[in-house]
């Protein structure tokens, strides 16, 4: 049974209609990225923090997993499946993948903002879109803050993505543009025998390397298309 491993970014989320951050009409033109999203911004205004993310939470309630979702969870029925994502919101998960690993955090869960708990591993899931500074607590007291790396902080989840990559018999790559380190180095991490895969509408060999095949199309698009092939390739598990 082939392994086979997802890399997904912004724009496979974009077609459920999440706003990107760094496209001409993404989040980022709307707010400083040193105002909202690092940890000195929470230790100046948590107030505009939390907003933020709530905000960035609810649209997440509203949208929807796209075909490209759902395609992704129906490779579980002839191969091992794993996703890693940069993307914050749970859309895999729902649309049924059952592996996926959040390089950038889960926006649908919280977890303390003690010192020192930065990188701590216990988490609080988020009941509805909203997390509130006075009632959300950890049990030491602290506000709960949203589980999402912000600028500054380390990708925690960072070395087991390279050992999902390194393992991997088919790597693709969705709705990247590549340009967020240290995960877009997870593009050179693959075996010399690994088969890979762009889907990208500016897919072109300045990003990737040689090794992967280019497919300029959106997220679903592309995934219909390889989806098929797969799906012929390899018998179903089960």
């Amino acid at each position: 049974m082939p392994k086979i491993v997802i890399f997904s970014d912004a724009g496979m989320s974009a077609e459920s209609g999440i706003n990107t951050f760094r496209d001409h009409d993404g989040l980022w033109e709307n707010h400083k990225i040193e105002d909202v999203a690092t940890p000195q911004a929470w230790q100046r205004n948590p107030e505009l923090v939390q907003r933020f993310y709530n905000a960035r939470r609810k649209s997440v309630l509203e949208a929807q997993p796209n075909l490209a979702h759902q395609l992704i969870a129906k490779i579980q029925d002839f191969a091992e499946c794993d996703v890693i994502t940069q993307n914050i919101d749970d859309l895999h998960e729902r649309a049924g993948s059952r592996h996926v690993l959040h390089l950038h955090g889960n926006i649908r869960l919280a977890k303390s903002s003690a010192p020192g708990a930065q990188y701590s591993e216990t988490f609080y899931p988020v009941q509805g879109w909203e997390l509130n500074l006075q009632r959300d607590k950890c049990p030491l007291g602290y506000p709960l803050r949203p589980h999402v790396v912000w600028f500054g902080e380390a990708v925690p989840a960072y070395k087991h993505a390279i050992q999902l990559v390194q393992d991997a018999d088919i790597f693709i790559v969705i709705g990247s543009s590549l340009v967020v380190c240290p995960v877009a180095g997870l593009i050179h991490e693959i075996p010399a025998t690994c088969e890979a895969y762009y889907i990208d509408p500016k897919a072109d060999h300045l990003r990737v390397p040689k090794q992967y095949h280019l497919i300029p199309q959106t997220a679903t698009q592309g995934m219909q298309m390889l989806f098929t092939q797969l799906k012929e390739r390899f018998p179903n598990k089960t």
